[in-house]
Parts: structure tokens; sequence; C-alpha cells
């Protein structure tokens, strides 16, 4: 068996099957276009060699690294000027990812894990992106002036370890945010480069780890708004929450200059926060300050710390910038307390938890009216409980409340993801899908927006994107386990067994974990059971599921994901019994049991034919 190291450069087009449904002919003459005048062309100019196409992907082969990072900064270039002189609605993009490894040679063909890898990064890529591996950025070092944007440590399908991956900035015609990569493991950005970690809850109280959460969230926020400064997302730095770390390793992992650390202490109305700025190469301290101060100091706090970072670092502010950093979503610390706790019980996802998150954002709301995250909180709390019926709440009542929201700040993506969800449970589909793309394009990674996004595809038959969506909000909060479950779902529906497998067992560890911290929340337990009926841990799943219906005997949700659980498990009387009093729900969220393949034997029974008509009969 031959063997060779080679630069492994995989394409795919975005949205393929869904732009085939709008336009079939016209989609296919576009694409072979493409192919002809911009892909094979360049792929052949920078040296490469294409040995596989399929018919919305390729997959290339280079002998050198940089040749392949060229070629794909140069496709993804060609592909934005063709989009931009054409008159298309639904303009053609391309996801690139790039690996370096060994490869197995057989005729024309390569295969093998370095083949393999190139094809999971394209997936992360963002439409119009590339995504490379650590080894892809070793090799290129400081050769090319582009962006290398560190995602962390993904975990790719049927790869054994963790990758690091980097998004490739390759837009030099704007100065400011060319980055040239790594050199000797550390960056060498014309930028500086400065992680956040999560601050340390030290009140002593678990209780306040949503506090602590939320500052170093906001801190992370106020330093990305200054153009002159890189700073690493929150879903990458959180996954460092609650472990030790050696500053050093962890600045060269996530490809950093500089690391700022601390720790929170809320006790009654006072507060003591502690920050301290580390340089990443050799681990000295560059700064650090305590603050002992009054609860209602907290903002004050806050930009104290941003300010001494953007001293420290000498990192020049725009006049915009200042003002930017400058402001706060509130100036009540009562309402952003209420605000935050709202936060954090809107995460655990039951049904009276999600009463309680709803609580806190009115308290917020009416403790500051103008506090636009409040409003849309509440505006995403009455959407969820609306679709659960727990909420006599209608939609008109709801969108009413996001417009408040996006009255009072209108580049509020949580506000425009609170809409698309009111939208989209009120029958309005094509405006809820605009609302939720503005969403992402304003914080691609905000959680909610990649969330019910996912579930709005996978609503419209499109188990790719939900698939795509899903597993971008699974990175996004490394304690998302309703997401991984629903995966084992999609994956099903696309006959991807493997990675349904996977995406059980990790929703499984993370639910898990959940019912650990919080044995009172159902949440975690009806979505384990699923996990679990889909693993084929039978026994697991009934006693999982038996839990489930202890802890919330009469919560309609709970009851219908257990019985979406027997139902997969061939336990069709308990799940008809389940799902017989829940019809409100099922008339809803029928989708997730009625593309399951494995309730093929189950479709002539007499007392399922009955619900599925009484299902359709009680859609809203």
């Amino acid at each position: 068996m031959e063997r060779k190291l080679a630069a492994i450069l995989a394409a795919d087009i975005a949205g393929y099957s869904a732009l085939m449904e709008v336009d079939e002919a016209g989609t296919f003459q576009r694409v072979r276009a493409g192919h002809q005048e911009l892909l094979e062309p360049e792929i052949q100019k920078h040296n490469g060699r294409i040995f596989k196409l399929m018919g919305d992907g390729l997959l290339a082969e280079f002998g050198s690294v940089v040749d392949a990072v060229e070629c794909a900064a140069a496709l993804q270039r060609g592909m934005a000027e063709r989009n931009a002189i054409g008159s298309e609605s639904n303009p053609l993009q391309i996801r690139i990812g790039i690996n370096f490894g060994e490869v197995i040679v057989e005729g024309e063909d390569r295969y093998g894990e370095g083949v393999n890898i190139a094809a999971r990064l394209q997936a992360l890529a963002d439409p119009g992106g590339i995504c490379v591996s650590g080894k892809v950025g070793k090799e290129v070092g400081s050769k090319l002036a582009f962006a290398f944007e560190p995602m962390g440590d993904q975990r790719l399908k049927n790869i054994t370890e963790p990758i690091a991956c980097y998004r490739v900035n390759f837009d030099r015609g704007s100065p400011d945010r060319v980055e040239p990569h790594l050199r000797n493991g550390y960056p060498t950005h014309k930028k500086t480069s400065i992680a956040v970690l999560p601050f340390s809850n030290m009140s002593g109280d678990p209780e306040q780890e949503y506090f602590s959460d939320g500052i170093t969230e906001d801190i992370i926020t106020d330093l990305s708004k200054i153009s002159n400064l890189h700073v690493v997302a929150r879903n990458t730095t959180f996954t460092y929450k609650g472990r030790p770390v050696k500053v050093q390793q962890v600045a060269q992992e996530l490809g950093v200059t500089f690391l700022l650390e601390g720790s929170v202490r809320k006790v009654g109305a006072r507060v003591r926060v502690t920050g301290q700025l580390v340089d990443g190469r050799d681990g000295s301290h560059l700064w650090a300050e305590r603050y002992d101060r009054e609860l209602t100091d907290i903002f004050a706090i806050q930009d104290e710390i941003a300010h001494a970072i953007i001293e420290q670092l000498k990192v020049r502010l725009l006049p915009d910038e200042k003002v930017a950093i400058s402001a706060t979503p509130t100036e009540d610390v009562e309402a952003y307390t209420y605000y935050l706790r709202g936060r954090q019980f809107l995460h655990m996802c039951s049904k009276s938890y999600m009463l309680l998150a709803r609580r806190m954002f009115a308290k917020a709301s009416e403790i500051d009216p103008d506090y636009a995250r409040a409003h849309a909180g509440i505006a995403l709390c009455d959407s969820v409980l609306h679709s659960w019926r727990y909420a006599d709440v209608s939609i008109e009542t709801i969108l009413a409340t996001s417009a408040k929201a996006l009255e009072l700040d209108p580049d509020l993506a949580d506000a425009h993801a609170a809409r698309g969800l009111g939208l989209q449970y009120g029958g309005q589909r094509e405006q809820a899908a605009a609302e939720f793309k503005l969403a992402l394009a304003l914080d691609p990674d905000l959680h909610e927006a990649n969330y019910f996004f996912a579930r709005f595809f996978f609503e419209e038959g499109d188990f790719e994107r939900a698939a795509e969506l899903f597993e971008k909000a699974t990175q996004v909060r490394s304690d998302d386990y309703r997401s991984a479950v629903l995966l084992t779902c999609v994956y099903l529906a696309l006959g991807r067994r493997a990675d349904m497998k996977r995406a059980g067992l990790l929703g499984l560890e993370r639910a898990e974990r959940e019912l650990t911290l919080h044995p009172e929340n159902s949440s975690p337990a009806q979505l384990g059971a699923l996990a679990l009926a889909y693993l084929g841990e039978r026994d697991r799943a009934k006693e999982w599921a038996a839990r489930t219906l202890a802890i919330d005997p009469d919560d309609l949700n709970a009851m219908y994901n257990i019985a979406c659980a027997y139902l997969h498990m061939g336990e069709h009387e308990p799940a008809l019994d389940l799902l017989e009093k829940v019809i409100p729900i099922a008339s809803v969220h029928r989708f997730w049991w009625s593309t399951d393949p494995d309730l093929d034997p189950i479709r002539n029974h007499p007392r399922y034919k009955r619900l599925v008509e009484r299902t359709t009969l009680a859609s809203p």
C-alpha cells in the first residue's frame, strides 16, 4: 500500500439540496459553469489536481500546503466576484476545508484519514469561508498574510481525537483584518490577540455561577468591539471552564499572545472582582487588579477592566469604539442580575425553568423598561411556552414584545431570534427564516439562533442544514445536550448511523452531567432517555424515562419526549398511551417521530392512524 504526504482541499456547495429543489436545471448549469470556469482552472493554476468529483463538491490534492491555501482563497474570491455580477436570487457559495497529512494512494484516487479530516473541516466552514487544521497552520507559518482565527479543538465525526481548527481570513483588501499566522506555536498577528478565560465563581455558592459567567461574557463582548484587537470567541474559551490550565499551553492552543483570567465573589450588596493579564509566551503578569465595590459598581468595574487591557496592550481605539465600550445594555444592576439569572434558567429548558426564566426577564424589564435584552428574553420564553401550550399568550403579543426589544436596540441578535421563533409558530415561515438569518449575521455564535433555526430546517425537511446548525449549537455551548440529542434524530433521517451514534453519546454525556448538577430538572432526563433509546440501551432508557415522569408527571413536553423514546424502542402501547395525552404538543412537534424509519412496524396500527389524524386536526 503506497502512502504519501499531501495537502487535501475539500470543497462543497452550501445548501445544494435546497438550491436544487428551487431550480434544479438552473442550479445544475451554474454549478457546472463554476467548475469549468473557476474551480478547475484555479486548482490547476495552483499546481493542484482534482481526484474526486461529487454532484455538489470536489476533493483536490496539492503537493504544497501554501498552494492549497492560496488556491482556496482564490476560489472564494472568484466565487464572490461571480455572485456580485450575477442576477440570481440564490447565489452559489462554497465551503472549503484543508488538511495536511498522510493519504493512501490507489491509482488516481486518494483515501485515508488525511482526506477524511479535510472533508470534515469543510463541513465546519461558513458559506464562503475556509477552515483548516492545525497542521496546515504550522506548515504555512508566516508565509501568507492571512488571518488564522482559532476555533479551538473540534471533535470531527469518525475521527477519534479532537482536531485543532482555524478559520481563515483571506481578505487582503482590508489591512486591519490581515494577520499572519503562527510562528513557533505563537501568533505574529498584526492585531494584538487575547483570550478571556471564564472568571471563577468564588462566592462559595454554585448558584452564583451565572453571575461570573455573565461578567466574563460581557468583557469578551466589550473587547470584541475593538477593531485592532483579536478576541477569541466565548464558545472556545468556555471549553476551559472548570479545568486547571497552564497559561502558556492555553495561549499556544488558542493561538493568542495574551490571556485575561480572574474571579468574582458576590456577597449580598458587595462584589469583589479580580483580574490579571498574562503574557502567554512566558507566563509573566502584565497587570493585576482587585476591585472591592458595591454591587451597583459592577458596570464601572467591567469598563475599568476593559480600559486597563486596552492601555496595557497599547491598542488604539477609534472614536465610535470608545462610545461602544462605554455603553451598557442597562444602568440598573438589579435588572442586570435578574437578566443573567433568566439566561441561566432559559438554558435549562424544562417547563418549570422556562417559567422561572420568563419571571426573571419580566422582573428585569419591570425594573428597567428600556432593557432590550429583557424584552427579547420574554418574547423567546413566550414563544417556547406557547409551543408547549403552557402560555396563554397570542402570537401577536409575542411579536409586539420582540418589536419592543428591536425598537430599543435594532441590532440585538437575541431579539431577531425571538421574533423569528414567534413568526415561525405564527405560520409566517418566510419572515421567520429572514429573522433567523439576520440574527446569525449579527451574532453567528448566538446559541438560540442556531438551535431554533436548526429546528426550523428539520421541520422543513432540510436535514443537511438542520445538522449544520445543530452541530454549531453544540459547539457554541459545551453544556447543550438538547442539540446533540436532536442530532441523533437528524442523522437517523439522513441514514447516517455512525454520526447518529456519535451525537447520541455526546448528548448522553452532557445530559448526565446536567442531571447530576440539577437532579430536579426533567429536561436532561427526557433527552437522555431519548439518546439511550437511539443508542440501543433499552434498560437504561426505561430507567431514565421513569425518572423523567417521576420528576415532572404532568409535563406534556416530558411525556412527548418519553413517548418518542418508547416508539423508537418498539414499545408501542406505552408510547401511544403518552402521545394520546399530549395531542397539542404532538400536533406541533410530530415531525420528530413521524420521520423515524424505525416506526414502520406501527404505521398501520389503528391507534397510530387515529393519532396521526388527531394531530393533523390539532395543528395550529
